[in-house]
């Protein structure tokens, strides 16, 4: 009984702690590539990150328009270099988006 039960809470564990991981803008930010082009206060290849909070504040639908730029690219917003295209989820890029927008 103990080697299945042991196992199968560890396993629920894990699975209950997977959301919370990937709802993390900041751990995202590290690892979805974000800081070959972006900086959290200084502008690299693309704005910094507090920028772009400040363009967007008090946009009512800052996070859903940032978490599109994020997943599908974008240009013209910031200069002539265009943003490519994310492989982040709907989920990770709201969490990226939200993230970004708490930058001050």
């Amino acid at each position: 009984m103990k080697k299945i039960l042991i196992p199968l809470l560890a396993f629920g564990g894990a699975l209950a702690l997977q959301p919370a991981l990937a709802e993390d803008g900041d751990a995202l930010y590290k690892t979805k590539g974000c800081t070959v082009c972006h900086a959290v206060d200084s502008k690299l290849v693309g704005p910094s990150y507090k920028d772009v909070a400040a363009k967007y504040a008090g946009q009512a639908d800052a996070v859903d328009v940032l978490a599109a730029k994020i997943k599908n690219g974008g240009s013209g917003n910031w200069g002539q270099i265009p943003m490519p295209p994310n492989a982040v989820t709907e989920e990770e890029a709201k969490a990226l988006a939200k993230w970004v927008l708490e930058q001050k």
